[in-house]
């Protein structure tokens, strides 16, 4: 009768109605649990899980027993009307701030419940969490795991926890035990509190910005250790909110002048008392991102920075609405941020530019002398310690190399470097208005993509007329591609019979032949070489120290996107139906790794950017220099290279698609192609043959490089939108995302 009772009991619970998917999520984070951890507990996959708790799907026996175990569980643990701590957002390679592993064999142990109950039951019993077994966590084993405090020790309402609060994991850095940043806020009763991630809150006694920063540093274990050998660890951040500014005697918002000029004015009272006690600022002064040290004293550093969101330090192009945020869920976000790429520099595009040099000091401790002593030396593979000055036709328009020229000279192609993104469409063929869709595919991370493995030069440029072409020397080459004919070009080892008239030029922005000499940069060279056409330079301008001084940056950011998006439910190698099905809204299951995606996309655009960044404020004028000329990462060459090869990249694939297809962009926009389709999905143009993309072509998948749906218009709508503004190659890939005309600066 007892197993007869037992019958009845599992059918009744098998029935039992599970909380709705948010109190799930809030039950799994207010543990500590990540995605990887409940999956492998009920052995799953993390999307399931995922899917779980974004209220796509829902579970089913025996899996379904066992969750509904899990969860009643934890409820009993956080009841929903008890104040829970404010979960902690699941980083993935961010569980390197995880608790000292469970042993799976206790997860495991042999039980009378089902494998996947007995799981979960012994997931329940176990307060600390296990890392995650991601495998497409980023570097965090090149950033030592640390040690978060146990659920049964996260500070509650009303707790208080003085640093260090944390005891450091096996391999952890004991300097930094409780992560690379805090956001620090003053609560009801006045008391400051910095939230660090993984949930962790320690009190803070200092009451003014001085005190402040001797308190981070003496006390808080925060920072990152360093990511190459001869760098330098990563300073701890401090994120100010508005009542944190109040306490510490700052604006919460800055004046209109103060916001132009960046900074607050040097007669300002937090900056007069770092003055008086030995501390000193940056030249960007005390502004959104204000850094504060005092000189190094041998390998010792004392800097903290600090971030100020009120003061638009989190630029919502790249940030979304992160600055709005609650303190402890902002230090998560942050934190999953500065685990997977670096602790924040600045901007996305200051950090992306630190991380360049993060993994390339300039300098290294040469070997001991006679007497014993290491001295500083160059770096090898490094840009250096002082800038260089690039070619003159590598240079923007008012760069001092120019200041010779007219006031008022227009540098023609034989006088400038024009490595650009395409920005070209054309007028639609009968064929292609009888089809019903326009649709938009988009490059993962171009830029990122296009630096992958590139030889850029490291040092300054040498000077050689008519030289003989080598594609192995980076650098600018003057050479009339006007002869290269895009009817009749070599793909792979095949010449092909393309349409010329129905595709972009590779060599030119705009997508307009050439008709007479120009200044190209290898990559564009070496193309039409590969196209299968001599080329004859008249001068170069080319670097003989080189390497791949990207590899690492670019590893970085990459493992850095396909985790997040992994964590997002967008695993790498997924079949191209089922990738198109998990990008589906992917920016709904998790709000805050949707932020995080977008600052990694925007930190490896930014940086890239950065390369050549012009002058910024009033007072310059053309022919004086800029403050950006003074580092050696501003590198137009290098710049040039990445977006070469990007474009040259794109139009490759573009070739083999038309050779094999018959088919021909009608508009392209920096990484984004527009094709006209009989059918409103990529697969409806893409040869995909058993799964497998056209070799060489585009292919669909999260990897940089790779594309995904970017959107689907109609004919309709694309031919009305061209005569509505008279514009015949108006380019809709511009505005094929979501059919707007708009001017909004995305910042991409």
């Amino acid at each position: 009768m007892s197993e007869l009772f037992d019958r009845v009991d599992a059918l009744i619970a098998s029935r039992a109605p599970l909380p709705p998917p948010a109190e799930r999520k809030r039950l799994r984070q207010a543990h500590g649990f990540t995605l990887d951890e409940v999956a492998e507990a009920l052995q799953v996959r993390r999307a399931t899980v995922s899917g779980w708790e974004s209220g796509k799907t829902e579970p089913r026996p025996p899996e379904r027993d066992a969750y509904a175990r899990l969860l009643n569980k934890l409820a009993e643990l956080y009841p929903a009307d008890a104040g829970t701590p404010a979960p902690a957002k699941d980083t993935g390679a961010g569980e390197a701030f995880t608790s000292a592993p469970v042993q799976a064999t206790e997860a495991r142990s042999p039980s009378t419940a089902p494998a996947s109950e007995s799981a979960a039951m012994a997931v329940c019993e176990n307060t600390p969490p296990r890392p995650s077994t991601n495998s497409a966590a980023p570097a965090a084993a090149s950033r030592p795991a640390r040690t978060a405090l146990p659920s049964s020790t996260s500070r509650q309402p009303g707790a208080r926890k003085a640093a260090p609060a944390n005891t450091p994991a096996d391999g952890a850095d004991p300097r930094f035990v409780n992560g690379p940043l805090a956001v620090v806020d003053v609560d009801a009763d006045g008391q400051a509190l910095a939230y660090c991630v993984g949930g962790l809150v320690l009190d803070v006694p200092a009451k003014s910005i001085p005190s402040l920063v001797e308190w981070t540093l003496k006390e808080a274990r925060l920072g990152q250790p360093k990511l190459s050998g001869p760098g330098k660890d990563g300073d701890p951040l401090l994120v100010l909110t508005e009542s944190a500014c109040e306490r510490y005697g700052l604006p919460i918002t800055l004046t209109d002048e103060e916001r132009l000029a960046g900074r607050l004015p040097e007669g300002h009272k937090a900056i007069k008392q770092l003055a008086r006690q030995d501390w000193k600022l940056t030249g960007r002064g005390f502004g959104p991102w204000a850094r504060i040290y005092r000189p190094a004293q041998g390998a010792e550093r004392s800097c903290v920075q600090l971030c100020i969101p009120s003061w638009h330090a989190l630029d919502a192009r790249h940030w979304d609405d992160a600055a709005q945020l609650p303190p402890a869920e902002l230090a998560q976000l942050l934190g999953t941020y500065a685990v997977r790429v670096m602790t924040p520099r600045g901007s996305t595009a200051v950090t992306g530019l630190e991380l360049m040099t993060a993994f390339h000091p300039p300098t290294r401790a040469s070997e001991p002398d006679e007497n014993g002593r290491r001295h500083s030396e160059h770096n090898p593979g490094s840009l250096g310690k002082d800038p260089v000055d690039p070619a003159p036709c590598e240079v923007p328009d008012g760069h001092p190399l120019l200041k010779d020229l007219p006031r008022f000279h227009r540098r023609t192609p034989t006088e400038t470097l024009m490595e650009e993104v395409f920005d070209w469409a054309r007028p639609l063929t009968d064929a292609e208005c009888e089809k019903r869709y326009l649709v938009g595919i988009d490059v993962n991370m171009a830029f990122a993509a296009g630096a992958n493995g590139l030889v850029v030069g490291l040092g300054a440029p040498t000077n050689v007329k008519k030289p003989v072409f080598d594609a192995k020397l980076p650098g600018s080459w003057l050479v009339d591609m006007s002869h290269v004919d895009l009817s009749r070009v070599k793909s792979g080892k095949e010449w092909v019979q393309l349409d010329a008239d129905l595709m972009p030029s590779p060599f030119t922005p705009s997508g307009e032949r050439p008709t007479a000499p120009a200044w190209y940069e290898t990559r564009s060279v070496a193309y039409a070489v590969e196209l299968g056409y001599d080329v004859a330079p008249i001068e170069a301008n080319v670097r003989y120290e080189t390497g791949r001084y990207l590899d690492s940056w670019y590893n970085r950011l990459r493992d850095a996107y396909l985790a997040t998006m992994a964590d997002l439910g967008v695993p790498a190698d997924l079949p191209p139906q089922e990738f198109l099905k998990a990008m589906d809204g992917y920016k709904e299951r998790d709000a805050q790794l949707a932020i995080v995606v977008s600052a990694i996309k925007a930190t490896a655009k930014g940086a890239i950017g950065k390369l050549r960044e012009r002058p910024r404020g009033g007072g310059w004028k053309p022919g004086q220099p800029w403050p950006a000329l003074a580092r050696p990462t501003w590198r137009p060459d290098i710049r040039a290279a990445v977006i070469s090869r990007a474009r040259i990249n794109m139009h490759r694939k573009i070739v083999k698609h038309a050779a094999f297809t018959g088919q021909y962009p009608v508009a392209i926009n920096s990484d984004c192609a527009v094709y006209a389709s009989d059918g409103p999905s990529p697969l409806d143009f893409l040869p995909y043959r058993d799964g497998k993309p056209l070799p060489g072509g585009w292919r669909l998948g999260v990897n940089p490089g790779m594309v995904k749906w970017e959107g689907t218009q109609t004919v309709l709508w694309g031919e009305g939108l061209r005569e509505q503004f008279n514009a015949p190659d108006l380019n809709l890939a511009r505005y094929i995302k979501d059919g707007q005309v708009t001017n909004k600066d995305t910042g991409e």
